[in-house]
C-alpha cells in the first residue's frame, strides 16, 4: 500500500498545485478589478482626485506588481483553457500533464519578454 504524505490526502502533482494557482491568482486578479473599478469610478466625482490617485501609482512598486498582475491573468487565461480541455476533450484528463507543461512554456513565452520591456520602461525611464 502506498504511503500518502503527512497531513494531505493529496500528492502534489500538476494538478493539485495547477487549481491551487488557479485559485490564488483567480482572488488576485478579482481584488485588482475591485481596487480598479473603484478608482475609475472616482474620476466621476472628482477629476482631481482621480489625478492624484493616479499618480500614486506611478512608482516602481507598483510596477512591479504590475509584473504581477500579468503573470497572473496569462496563467490564469491559460489554465483556464487547460481546464476546459480536461473537463470537455475526452482526451483531455489523460494528457493533463503535457497540458500543463504546454500552459507553462505559453506562459513563459509570453511573460518574459513582457517582463523585460515593462521594467525597462518602470526602471529605466
Amino acid at each position: 500500500m502506498p504511503s500518502k504524505p503527512a497531513g494531505t490526502l493529496y500528492r502534489g502533482r500538476e494538478g493539485m498545485w495547477s487549481w491551487v494557482a488557479h485559485r490564488i491568482t483567480g482572488v488576485g486578479i478579482f481584488f485588482f478589478l475591485l481596487v480598479h473599478v473603484l478608482d475609475t469610478a472616482l474620476v466621476r466625482v472628482s477629476p482631481e482626485a482621480y489625478n492624484e490617485v493616479i499618480g500614486t501609482y506611478k512608482n516602481p512598486i507598483v510596477g512591479l506588481m504590475e509584473v504581477g498582475l500579468v503573470g497572473a491573468i496569462l496563467f490564469h487565461a491559460f489554465n483556464g483553457i487547460r481546464l476546459i480541455l480536461v473537463d470537455f476533450w475526452a482526451k483531455g484528463p489523460r494528457n493533463q500533464r503535457k497540458l500543463m507543461i504546454g500552459v507553462g512554456v505559453v506562459w513563459v513565452v509570453l511573460f518574459v519578454p513582457f517582463v523585460i520591456r515593462h521594467l525597462t520602461h518602470v526602471f529605466g525611464g
